[in-house]
């Protein structure tokens, strides 16, 4: 079964920085699409990032220019850079990816959580 494992979250203050990693128990060299997603209390699952196996990536206007996606995959591993960070980025990150464009996505993992407060 495929299994992420995120790691890497906790407490800054705004205008600070973490890097968020997700460990994969499978090969990720294969997988389209990995990506990083949120969710803060009370509100739906977003996606924040999106790096194909092409290196192309995607981001939420919300981050753009203050999170930078990578993938490793020779250490199946995603990261998730994130700089200049708010109150608002305030939320549980998960990884999750896609073996297709279009393959549904994999069992979700236990996330790790980031708070952005004085």
């Amino acid at each position: 079964q495929v299994q992420f494992a995120e790691s890497g979250g906790g407490l800054v203050q705004p205008g600070g920085s973490l890097r968020l990693s997700c460990a994969a128990s499978i090969d990720i060299f294969s997988i389209y699409r990995m990506s990083w997603y949120r969710q803060a209390p009370g509100k739906q699952r977003e996606l924040v990032a999106t790096i194909t196996s092409g290196g192309s990536t995607i981001y939420a206007d919300s981050v753009k220019g203050r999170f930078t996606i990578s993938r490793d995959n020779a250490k199946n591993t995603v990261y998730l850079q994130m700089d200049s960070l708010k109150p608002e980025d305030t939320a549980v990150y998960y990884c999750n990816g896609q073996y297709y464009s279009l393959s549904p996505l994999y069992p979700w993992g236990q996330g790790t959580q980031v708070t952005v407060s004085s």
